[in-house]
């Protein structure tokens, strides 16, 4: 299973992009958990400039907007 994690303050961008992942997991039939984390202390942890950010099984992948399509694709070996 693989564990996301969606950085970001809750905003339209940071939700798209949790749906985003969980949408394109859902219709390639990828087993996977995603956590929404709004920690300002966490964000640093990451080193975290920008969001939406994704963290996939603990290391960054990506931040600063919504990801694109291929990228997800990408991220779930689909």
């Amino acid at each position: 299973m693989k564990q996301f994690k969606v950085l970001g303050s809750g905003c339209a961008k940071c939700e798209n992009t949790a749906k985003l992942i969980e949408k394109l997991a859902l219709e390639h039939g990828v087993d996977i958990t995603v956590e929404k984390v709004m920690d300002l202390e966490t964000f640093m942890d990451y080193g975290v400039m920008s969001t939406p950010a994704v963290v996939l099984n603990e290391a960054l992948v990506h931040s600063g907007g919504i990801p694109p399509t291929d990228k997800v694709l990408t991220w779930l070996g689909a």
